[in-house]
């Protein structure tokens, strides 16, 4: 779910500042619905975080002012909040020590992804992008299947060089919850949870770079009577 990052209104800090800190959480619930939470921390970069909107362009490109930023960000929000089956929007910036958390509430995983895909064409003007057309969420009640989007690789690949080995101290934590306990999964990094009702797989971002496969994961329920 990497893929909110370049969109959202401070994307271009993510990609200028390197040390990045990303806890992607999803919780279900036995209909399919759920919670959606995404934090991203990039306090370990701060001071350069600072000091590039302290500029007035960099690299030929203008850097928008924090309020410019904050207004973005509402109007995504409220744009994110016309979709189907998401409701309970919210999102925290906290533009000191450059932290951002988004929740929302989903009615189904085809539904979130929808919105998903319809923020990015209207944020990026690009109706047609194929990296968005396959599904990178699937759950049928007893079994949960997540990979990278291909947008995020794509993305990832377009960072500086230099840049890339900040990426070395920057963290990509994947939680999945769910109300009936975890049979097995696919992912030989993930932990199970004392409940058995939960997951967690972690990544360096930049391992996660050079293998996109790393927090890929197929998860099996256990089969109620």
């Amino acid at each position: 779910m990497k893929v909110l990052v370049r969109f959202f209104a401070f994307t271009f800090l993510l990609m200028l500042s390197g040390c990045i800190e990303i806890i992607d959480d999803l919780s279900f619930n036995d209909d399919g619905s759920g919670t959606f939470k995404y934090n991203i921390n990039l306090s370990s970069s701060k001071i350069k975080l600072n000091s590039i909107l302290a500029l007035d362009s960099l690299d030929g490109k203008k850097i928008p002012s924090v309020d410019e930023l904050s207004q973005k960000i509402k109007t995504s929000v409220a744009f994110f909040k016309k979709n189907a089956g998401i409701s309970a929007v919210s999102v925290e910036s906290n533009f000191t020590d450059f932290t951002f958390k988004l929740q929302c509430d989903f009615a189904s995983l085809e539904d979130l992804q929808r919105a998903i895909r319809t923020f990015i064409r209207e944020e990026t003007k690009s109706p047609l992008m194929p990296e968005l057309k396959h599904d990178w969420l699937s759950y049928s009640g007893s079994q949960f299947i997540r990979s990278v989007p291909l947008i995020t690789t794509k993305k990832i690949s377009e960072i500086k060089f230099e840049d890339r080995e900040l990426l070395k101290q920057g963290t990509y934590t994947s939680i999945t919850r769910f109300d009936t306990e975890i049979e097995d999964f696919s992912n030989p990094n993930g932990k199970l949870s004392k409940s058995k009702k939960a997951m967690m797989s972690r990544a360096n971002m930049y391992a996660l770079i050079q293998n996109p496969n790393l927090i890929d994961n197929r998860i099996n329920l256990v089969k109620l009577n």
